[in-house]
């Protein structure tokens, strides 16, 4: 398969296709979350990182952490916090870099090239984890979640910024806006068709807020919690490592 050219199947991405597809989107990738989102996406990472509901200091690890907004958004709240943002996108990972320079965080925000399935960390090395809009592209999510497991203190907690699909009404229109007319924003503003009708077809395909919640029961996830944000369109996970 030439990764160049073929987009991701969602719901079983392929790291090659995904890699990819996220270095060509990585000039535009910023831009097109706010214009996408008209700027929810800024409030939604806000609520993850109040969702921890940890006091600092933290040393945070942001998975798929993409151009860093995750990770800023940590490291920007207190002057005790520090991070690192895993990503395997090279693209994404050196706009990460630029921003984080630019606003001085660089000493405290460290990034890596790294694959979600064999993070490249210490075990029991971090406070706690995030991950914003990126489980859902990891081929094996259940191995993600045991990595991040793995990756954390004892009462280390692991929160998870995903899009869902609401129901009703409400949900009918979402469709058609994420399914028709997203896509053709997409393709306009980045130039790259199939990576924006990939994006609803993976939200699509991931499992529902209440199977998601299981599968981090199952990699060993307690007091797991669920928050729908806007209706339902995105929702908070939260799971603590048993101390």
């Amino acid at each position: 398969m030439n990764s160049t050219l073929c987009p991701p199947t969602p719901g079983a991405p392929e790291k090659a296709a995904v890699r990819s597809m996220f270095d060509r989107i990585a000039p535009r990738y910023d831009l097109l979350n706010r214009l996408l989102s008209a700027g929810t996406d800024v409030r939604w990472r806000r609520r993850a990182v109040d969702f921890l509901e940890l006091a600092p200091p933290l040393r945070v690890l942001d998975l798929c952490t993409g151009t860093a907004d995750l990770l800023l958004e940590v490291v920007s709240r207190d002057p005790r916090n520090s991070g690192l943002g895993v990503d395997f996108a090279q693209a994404m990972l050196a706009l990460g870099a630029r921003k984080l320079a630019r606003r001085g965080y660089a000493s405290r925000a460290r990034l890596a090239g790294g694959d979600g399935e064999r993070l490249p960390v210490r075990s029991a090395s971090f406070d706690a984890a995030l991950v914003g809009f990126g489980i859902r592209n990891i081929g094996d999510p259940s191995r993600a979640l045991a990595e991040v497991h793995r990756a954390l203190k004892p009462g280390g907690r692991f929160v998870v910024l995903e899009f869902s699909m609401p129901k009703g009404l409400l949900g009918r229109l979402y469709r058609t806006y994420f399914t028709q007319l997203l896509p053709r924003i997409g393709r306009l503003v980045s130039g790259d068709g199939s990576a924006y009708a990939y994006l609803p077809a993976s939200v699509q395909a991931f499992p529902s807020p209440q199977a998601f919640a299981a599968l981090m029961q199952q990699a060993g996830f307690v007091s797991v919690h669920i928050q729908p944000l806007t209706f339902g369109i995105a929702c908070l996970h939260r799971g603590e490592k048993p101390r």
